[in-house]
């Protein structure tokens, strides 16, 4: 399938389905001679799977990664780093009862009009278990990234229409929405609960925070480090829109409130989101994703069959009510690709 690669210098491939044997990823580029093993890289699979609470899938995949290929008497070899991760609570029968209706906000009727053939069973490739793949290849990169002094945290600024009023880092892994305001978790649990409860769903924004980073990393014109964080970020299924820094309420200030102006010690302020140009400044790296409604609900909804007949249709199963929680590791583990493929062109470029 054509698009399952990423990347130029540092690049993964993702492969399996939501119901099949299983997933895993492809990782090239990777620097030889890196420490790195299974249980660092589980660390963030443990972050994204699923059954992790109330708010999450109840489905049981505990994710226990394997490396095949790639890292000899722990340490990259340079060679391609293959990890795999079995499927265990497949349920593709939970399926059969709607595998010739289209699912509403899902990818069923776009993936039948491109390929005239689609895996029903949870969507196939168009499940968010493929995000397992990428953050298994954003551990890589991360723990690549750590060597360069580069940091990344996401956490979850909104669910609904509740939205955090504080910042405090630490929380972040301590509250089941992963959010950064400790009030607001509790309310957004309430309310991810509350619709779960009549079978409905909601969305939400995760805000992404990148330290260290490097002045000068990025190309012009087309590959613009916000431009390849903003691919990155909308190839995750569930994520509709995104913004760096100031994002849209820039469209409401004027050049003089915007510009970020310098001194000799640097930045006065970093209303870019710690980009200009395509380029990093040095700053703090900045953006906002708006992660959309689960699209499978059990409410009734509207639709039509293969044939083009209207139909009802509600999607029992199990899914996760909201999923900003679980696209929280997503989001760095794609942002942490981008930086470390975009590293690798900075090296090659200055010899």
């Amino acid at each position: 399938m054509a698009g399952s690669t990423f990347g130029e210098r540092f690049k993964i491939t993702t492969f399996g389905e939501s119901h099949g044997v299983a997933v895993g990823v492809i990782v090239d580029g990777v620097t030889p001679g890196m420490e790195i093993d299974e249980a660092y890289i589980q660390v963030q699979m443990d972050r994204r799977k699923p059954g992790q609470s109330s708010v999450t899938t109840p489905r049981k995949e505990y994710d226990t990664i394997r490396i095949l290929s790639g890292v000899f008497e722990g340490k990259t070899t340079g060679a391609p780093l293959s990890i795999q991760l079995q499927n265990t609570d497949m349920r593709p029968e939970a399926y059969s009862d709607i595998k010739l209706l289209y699912r509403p906000g899902h990818a069923d009727f776009t993936y039948d009009q491109k390929y005239g053939h689609r895996d029903y069973r949870g969507s196939g490739r168009a499940s968010g278990r493929e995000t397992a793949g990428r953050v298994a290849g954003g551990a890589v990169a991360r723990k690549s990234l750590e060597g360069r002094g580069v940091s990344i945290v996401a956490y979850t600024t909104q669910v609904g229409d509740i939205k955090c009023e504080t910042f405090d880092e630490s929380i972040i892994e301590k509250n089941p929405v992963r959010a950064c305001d400790p009030d607001a978790a509790v309310r957004m649990v309430e309310k991810i609960e509350a619709l779960a409860a009549i079978g409905d769903s909601c969305g939400g924004i995760v805000e992404c925070r990148i330290r260290g980073v490097a002045p000068g990393i990025g190309e012009p014109t087309f590959d613009k480090l916000d431009a390849e964080l903003a691919k990155a970020m909308l190839s995750i299924g569930a994520v509709k829109g995104i913004e760096f820094g100031e994002g849209f309420a820039a469209a409401s200030m004027q050049g003089s409130e915007h510009n970020d102006a310098m001194d000799k010690n640097g930045f006065l302020t970093n209303h870019a989101g710690g980009i200009v140009g395509g380029i990093s400044t040095g700053e703090e790296i900045i953006f906002r994703v708006a992660v959309k409604p689960t699209s499978s609900i059990s409410s009734p909804q509207r639709t039509i069959n293969k044939e083009g007949e209207e139909r009802e249709i509600r999607t029992e199963g199990r899914h996760d009510p909201c999923i900003c929680p679980r696209i929280v590791p997503v989001v760095e583990a794609m942002a942490c690709l981008v930086l470390e493929d975009h590293y690798k062109r900075q090296a090659a470029l200055h010899g």
